[in-house]
């Protein structure tokens, strides 16, 4: 009987130590659960210290206060976020699928001549400053699909449908950009704005044919513009320069003529003053000169005499000037 009390005894001793070692090891996998934290290669670890920020730790293998005395947050600091706004990413890969029913009321907005336009964008971006991210804004990643959200209704609320749709698409972007980004700063969220990405940007789906119809007949319309102005380059040029011919030609035959008159005046004027001077003189040099210009017109010469009798055809006379006349 004794010896199976203390056979008893023994492994009641036993029994309480393995319980003892049982409860140590517990306790040590919940103090290294609770303590031992990865930070990965692009995040950066926020400390807090019974609920009160203590410090920034880098990336790899790191200690905290166990039992809940310390708590880390993960912020992805190195690493660019988006945000999708008319749509979701279902599965990423070569063939991307997105879904979109569920998300009109983001992407439905009002433009600045009262149409609707259904736009779809993305909003890129990163934690520049993971304190900021953590306490100057409840719930960062909300405020910023809020801001984006406004940012975009306002910006496309002051355009056309059209300047939407089309032309501007790039400066809607950009704009929307700026402003996000300047919105971030004031309210010092911690995050920096990459990028404004217009996924797509639509008519509503019941009036989407009339859209795309009046798109096409703007397209038309601005073709033929071009085509018209590229004709007028090419006609009223080649017509401006043909009229500056003509008047070109105009003025040099006009100049022509009256430098000719002019000359002409001038050797009247020089005869009428030999004339005055010396007129037998003159009358006979004039009338030889006219007589020279007369006979070297005519074919054939015959001289006659006054009664007519006799004929005296000057042929020899005719062919000498002839033979002076050639090379």
């Amino acid at each position: 009987m004794r010896n199976n009390e203390q056979q008893m005894q023994y492994l009641l001793n036993r029994a309480r130590k393995n319980i003892r070692k049982i409860i140590i090891l517990v306790v040590l996998l919940i103090l290294a659960f609770t303590s031992v934290r990865t930070v990965g290669p692009e995040e950066e670890g926020v400390v807090l210290m019974l609920g009160k920020f203590n410090r920034t730790v880098e990336p790899g293998l790191n200690f905290i206060l166990p039992l809940g005395l310390e708590k880390m947050y993960k912020i992805p600091v190195q690493r660019q976020l988006k945000q999708e706004f008319g749509f979701r990413t279902v599965e990423a890969g070569t063939r991307t699928q997105y879904v979109k029913s569920g998300y009109e009321d983001e992407s439905m907005m009002l433009t600045g001549d009262l149409n609707l336009a259904d736009v779809e964008w993305v909003v890129q971006y990163r934690i520049v400053n993971s304190y900021n991210y953590l306490f100057r804004v409840r719930d960062a990643e909300d405020a910023l699909h809020d801001m984006s959200e406004a940012a975009m209704r306002k910006i496309v609320g002051d355009r056309t449908v059209n300047e939407v749709l089309t032309v501007g698409r790039q400066e809607v972007a950009s704009t929307v950009e700026v402003l996000l980004q300047r919105m971030c700063d004031e309210y010092e969220n911690g995050i920096r704005i990459d990028q404004i990405v217009l996924q797509d940007v639509n008519p509503p789906e019941p009036v989407k044919a009339s859209f795309n119809e009046v798109n096409e007949a703007q397209q038309e319309r601005e073709t033929m513009i071009n085509r018209a102005e590229s004709e007028y380059n090419r006609v009223i040029p080649r017509a401006r320069g043909e009229a500056e011919e003509t008047i070109q030609r105009a003025e040099a035959y006009a100049l022509n003529r009256v430098n000719r008159s002019m000359g002409e005046a001038n050797r009247f004027n020089a005869l009428y003053d030999e004339y005055i001077r010396a007129p037998e003189v003159t009358k006979k040099r004039l009338y030889l000169e006219t007589l020279e210009k007369i006979m070297g017109t005519t074919g054939t010469k015959i001289f006659m005499d006054e009664s007519g009798a006799n004929v005296l055809p000057l042929l020899n006379l005719q062919q000498q000037q002839q033979k002076e006349q050639l090379p």
